[in-house]
């Protein structure tokens, strides 16, 4: 086997759920509610995950490879880097600091950028092509130009998978087309992709105490013996300091992106509506459909 470690990262987020809504999901300013909705791993990161694991699972009797979980947001965020060790995941870092509070998706691609640098060598990044609270699909590409990395986009199937090479196949609108990249590379993960495998017992039991420094303390872990004793076990969190940025470029003052207005749109569940199969009928519907700009 050959001696040298392939590093694979994988960029994930913990979400609102929004696919379950209720009359408080939104504020009265139009914004999420995320306090009253459950914090979720964003559903096409867990399929970036399964595809970084089938890419572990190729290469595993040719080299050693490891699998980075790198997340952005509150310390909180440590649920799902536990959640993607339970899955195969080796370990991971979360990024969290105010500093990073009202970023954009280009100051977000920056931070996120700086702290994959940080990692060192890597071959291959993966990330889901959208989070369900933002839906941009802009972080991937805007990080893969500021880390002057290939990029494969809309990946759906892991085709091959070599030391010096990938073959993917990616969505597009009309049609599916394979793709052929040498590495290092970052790949988008789209929706249609193979659902992530589900947890393995011995990885859950393995890795049930893994924690973060926050997560200790509120816990009364004592990190270091536990940290000492079995060093996979610490997922790590790095300030905005740890990642050596220009501080100009995180947060609001990176963020070119500004809010002007904010439009509340009311969700409220299991609202129904029956009509006929008359024209006339289902001409108001879409009407009142496109008023409420619900779609």
């Amino acid at each position: 086997m050959n001696n040298k470690k392939f590093q694979i990262v994988v960029l994930a987020k913990q979400v609102p759920d929004t696919h379950n809504v209720g009359k408080d999901a939104m504020k009265e300013d139009g914004t999420i509610n995320r306090a009253a909705l459950p914090a979720i791993f964003n559903p096409d990161d867990l399929k970036a995950l399964e595809m970084a694991l089938a890419c572990k699972d190729a290469l595993k009797d040719k080299i050693s490879v490891e699998v980075t979980i790198v997340t952005m947001g509150p310390t909180r965020s440590a649920e799902i880097i536990r959640e993607s060790m339970f899955r195969g995941a080796d370990k991971g870092i979360v990024i969290s600091d105010k500093r990073f509070a009202g970023s954009d998706t280009l100051a977000t691609s920056y931070a996120l950028s700086a702290a994959v640098k940080k990692l060192g060598d890597v071959d291959i990044v993966f990330a889901g092509r959208q989070a369900i609270d933002g839906d941009t699909a802009q972080v991937g590409p805007q990080l893969a130009e500021k880390l002057e990395l290939a990029q494969i986009t809309y990946a759906e199937e892991l085709v091959e998978m070599t030391e010096k090479e990938i073959v993917i196949k990616r969505r597009l609108e009309r049609g599916i087309e394979t793709v052929k990249a040498k590495l290092p590379v970052l790949v988008t993960v789209h929706g249609n992709a193979k659902e992530c495998r589900p947890r393995k017992a011995d990885l859950v039991i393995i890795n049930k105490k893994a924690c973060s420094p926050t997560e200790a303390k509120e816990k009364g872990i004592d990190a270091e013996a536990l940290w000492n004793k079995k060093p996979f076990l610490q997922i790590q969190e790095w300030n905005a300091d740890d990642i050596n940025p220009d501080y100009s470029r995180l947060g609001l003052s990176g963020s070119p992106t500004k809010v002007k207005s904010i439009e509340n749109v009311v969700l409220t569940s299991k609202e129904n509506k029956i009509i006929s199969n008359s024209e006339s009928e289902i001409n108001e519907l879409m009407k009142e459909l496109i008023s409420a700009h619900i779609i």
